[in-house]
């Protein structure tokens, strides 16, 4: 399951020949409900467009639903659940163009976060679906969701997550099948494109968040302290 990916550098875009450049800012990396390009076909042909990080964002979801989290779509499951099959039985895929995603490694016997990425450090694109959501101004706002399938058998991808929990790896597309991919014909087609990158084509590196800074003290704090 992926969480948290590297966005690409504006610059970057250059590698996506299809696809404008973003004209919207983002965070460099992206995490759950941030907004991020995605690549998509739409009735103008391809396009460059701003969508949030989560299938069904968290404003979405009712208020007496526990939230949940949509950021993944399993894909032996997507035709049947509920925030997916939508999407994937009208064919709306994307592509989520990525510097690198994040893993947890627990090889040390805790939690490592790993950066993975192409052996070749070129930018890559990950295989997703988009969804429209109505706003009140007539204008949709989109969100999107990373399709990935099982990865026991994979050298490198079996390495992340828990020991215990099934291991999974999100589907990298190739640049010379972005045009097939997002011009499936039907969900057979797209469904031949979600299969594992060869292990020897990627990289990966441990790559620990930076350690937060301690919380300030209140100016006071110490000042109450001394009258106590």
């Amino acid at each position: 399951m992926c969480t948290s990916y590297e966005s690409n550098e504006y610059r970057k875009f250059e590698a996506f020949t299809l696809f404008s450049v973003p004209n919207f800012e983002y965070r460099p990396e992206i995490y759950k409900d941030y907004i991020a390009p995605i690549f998509r076909r739409s009735e103008v042909g391809f396009e460059t467009t701003a969508a949030t990080f989560g299938m069904v964002p968290r404003e979405r979801i009712p208020p007496h639903v526990k939230p949940y989290d949509t950021m993944n779509a399993r894909a032996e499951s997507i035709g049947e659940k509920r925030s997916f099959s939508g999407a994937w039985n009208r064919l709306q895929l994307c592509l989520i163009p990525c510097e690198s995603f994040f893993e947890p490694n627990y090889e040390t016997g805790k939690a490592v976060r790993w950066r993975i990425g192409l052996a070749s450090n070129q930018p890559t694109a990950i295989a997703g679906l988009w969804r429209a959501w109505d706003e009140p101004d007539g204008v949709p706002s989109f969100s999107f969701t990373m399709l990935t399938v099982n990865a026991e058998g994979h050298p490198l991808m079996k390495r992340f997550h828990k020991p215990d929990a099934e291991k999974r790896s999100v589907v990298i597309v190739r640049p010379d099948a972005y045009e097939d991919w997002l011009s499936c014909r039907n969900t057979d087609e797209a469904r031949s494109f979600l299969q594992l990158y060869p292990a020897d084509e990627m990289r990966a590196e441990p790559f620990p968040l930076p350690p937060r800074a301690p919380r300030a003290k209140p100016a006071n704090e110490g000042q109450q302290s001394l009258l106590d």
